[in-house]
């Protein structure tokens, strides 16, 4: 399976940015829809944004337009450029293929946004 490793998450303020990377091995990602996840103290792991290998997005309602998705297959990276964070965007992240492998969660990183 592939293996993914998360990092760049920080303690920000509101309104910084942050930008997320996604280190995959063991397989080439390049043909896989590749997803960012989030995770909150005491509640469910939720979509946060995918993309296709061809570059086509998706994105959850409550970080559309502040958040973005990129990737480089040849580098078998993924990415996720935060702007305008929020208190509420504190999670820790991860990325996965979509649909998710469970063999394939990481560690993720952890993001906090202060007030």
């Amino acid at each position: 399976q592939v293996q993914l490793v998360e990092s760049g998450g920080g303690l920000v303020q509101a309104g910084e940015s942050l930008r997320l990377s996604c280190a995959a091995s063991g397989r080439t990602i390049r043909l896989y829809r590749m997803g960012w996840f989030r995770q909150a103290p005491g509640k469910e792991r939720d979509f946060v944004a995918d993309i296709s290998w061809g570059g086509t997005t998706n994105y959850a309602d409550s970080v559309k337009g502040r958040f973005t998705i990129s990737r480089n297959n040849a580098a078998n990276m993924v990415y996720l450029q935060m702007n305008s964070l929020k208190p509420e965007d504190t999670a820790v992240y991860y990325c996965n293929i979509m649909p998710p492998d469970f063999r394939s969660w990481g560690q993720g990183t952890q993001v906090t946004v202060s007030s």
